[in-house]
Formats: C-alpha cells, sequence, structure tokens
C-alpha cells in the first residue's frame, strides 16, 4: 500500500514564553491509502488542533505532514473535512444539492458534471430523495449525511472528520458509522477519524491511534483485526472487539494516572 499522510515530528505550541500552551508533542505517524484509521485521546488532548495542522488550517509550531508526497502548507485541493457541528457547517440558505455542490463552484468544473457528482454524492448517503430540500427540514443526522456528500463529491485524496458522530443521538450514530464504513469501502477512501470515544474508534477503524493527555503524543498504534463487514451488535458483542476496547481504555487510564501523577 502506498502511504497517502505522512506526519513527522509534528509539534504546536499555542502563545509564546512560560504562558505558551504544547498542545501536541513530537507526534510522527502514517496512513496508508485506502486505510480508515481513527486517532482517540482524552478530551482536550490536541487531536482537533492536530487535524488542523493535517488539513493546512493551522500551521504546526515544528515538524511536518506531507499528503502523498506533498508537504502541507495550506489547505490542499484534496483534502476534505467534515466536523462535529453540521449546523454551522451547512448554509441554511441553499438546498441540500446546493450545499453539496457549493465547494465544486471553485474549481470551475462543467455544470453537468458538478451536477453528476451531487447526485452520486448523494445516493452515497441515501439522500437521492432530498435534493431540494433545505438542512433546517431535515434531521441532525440527515444533516450529517449531506456534510459527509459534501465532502465525498470533491473526491478527496483524504477525508479528515473530527468527531463527526458526537452532536447526534446513539442510534442514528450507529447508523451514520455503518453509512461511514460503507461508503468508504466502496469508493477506497482513506480517512483519518478522530474521537473520544472508544468503542467507536475499534468499531469504525482499520488500525487505531492511541493519544495521551495534552500535550499529545502517540501512546500505541494498533492494528483492528475484526472482519470487514461489521456490525454493531454481534460484532460489539465479539471477543476481539471488547479484548481491543479494553487494551485502548487501559492505555488511555494508564497515561491518565500518570499525567496527573506527574
Amino acid at each position: 500500500m502506498a502511504t497517502m499522510l505522512e506526519v513527522s515530528g509534528l509539534n504546536h505550541r499555542f502563545g509564546g514564553g512560560e504562558s505558551g500552551h504544547l498542545a501536541i508533542r513530537e507526534l510522527s505517524f502514517t496512513v496508508e491509502s485506502g486505510q480508515l484509521a481513527c486517532i482517540v485521546g482524552p478530551s482536550g488532548c490536541g487531536k482537533s488542533t492536530l487535524l488542523r495542522c493535517i488539513a493546512g488550517l493551522l500551521k504546526p509550531s515544528e515538524g511536518t505532514a506531507n499528503l502523498h508526497g506533498d508537504q502541507v502548507s495550506g489547505v490542499p485541493e484534496d483534502l476534505a473535512v467534515v466536523f462535529q457541528d453540521y449546523s454551522r457547517s451547512l448554509f441554511p440558505w441553499l438546498t441540500v444539492a446546493g450545499n453539496v455542490e457549493f465547494p465544486l463552484r471553485s474549481r470551475r468544473l462543467p455544470r453537468d458534471e458538478r451536477r453528476d457528482r451531487v447526485r452520486q454524492a448523494l445516493e452515497w448517503v441515501g439522500l437521492a430523495d432530498a435534493q431540494r430540500k433545505f438542512p433546517w427540514q431535515l434531521s441532525g443526522g440527515m444533516q450529517q449525511r449531506v456534510s459527509i456528500a459534501r465532502a465525498l463529491a470533491s473526491r478527496p485524496a483524504l477525508l479528515l472528520m473530527d468527531e463527526p458522530f458526537a452532536s447526534v443521538d446513539a442510534q442514528t450514530r450507529f447508523e451514520l458509522e455503518d453509512l461511514l464504513r460503507r461508503v468508504q469501502r466502496e469508493q477506497g477512501s482513506t480517512v483519518l477519524l478522530v474521537t473520544h470515544d472508544i468503542d467507536e474508534s475499534v468499531y469504525l477503524a482499520d488500525r487505531v491511534l492511541v493519544l495521551s493527555s495534552s500535550p499529545a503524543s502517540i501512546v500505541a498504534d494498533l492494528p483492528v483485526d475484526l472482519p470487514e463487514q461489521r456490525d454493531q451488535i454481534t460484532t460489539r458483542e465479539s471477543a476481539e472487539f471488547v479484548a481491543l476496547r479494553g487494551e485502548v481504555a487501559r492505555l488511555l487510564q494508564k497515561r491518565a494516572v500518570v499525567t496527573e501523577a506527574g
């Protein structure tokens, strides 16, 4: 497998001097093409800061992020981000189709190609019949599906997701998790998803990167040896799932205890 993302020696500090806050420290890892990798860590550990550095939204204090060999120095055209707060990421005055099409307009794509991409992306997320509706006419879960469709319509080399299912109810969360796994497999997408939910990270991922408390550093890089076809009930009840979930939980708890003792 080719390396899609390479993060090397990444550090970021907010502010300078003694009052400065070191958010992430010496982070290095890779994500292979076609892989779904999850980053899990305690709240406030620096996960979102890491994602913003990778996306080119924030310049790291030290280190680099390279997307298919090119150093990220601004927001790459072939990268898309899905945020947690879907209600703020969609334009209420645009239809569902208009929201999905919006980022494609800056690429100077022909109108017919834009519309084909919108139609296809909405089919992927099960919203083919909602093109003319407005975001405020949809449930929270459907709005997040629109956000995912908008990201997929741009055909990104890398899809970054920042706790994308944290603001929906449990049942909708399960549906969106299954949607992501299905679309990611069908399209061969490369996904890096940040979460603080241990169960979600194990259920979704091909591998789980466990972060320490702030400043974030990598505690472990764990392969997920679960079947490609997963089910919210049988997968979560399996011995393999329970064992890996326990391992991630122990790593996080151990780091929290060490941090408090320090």
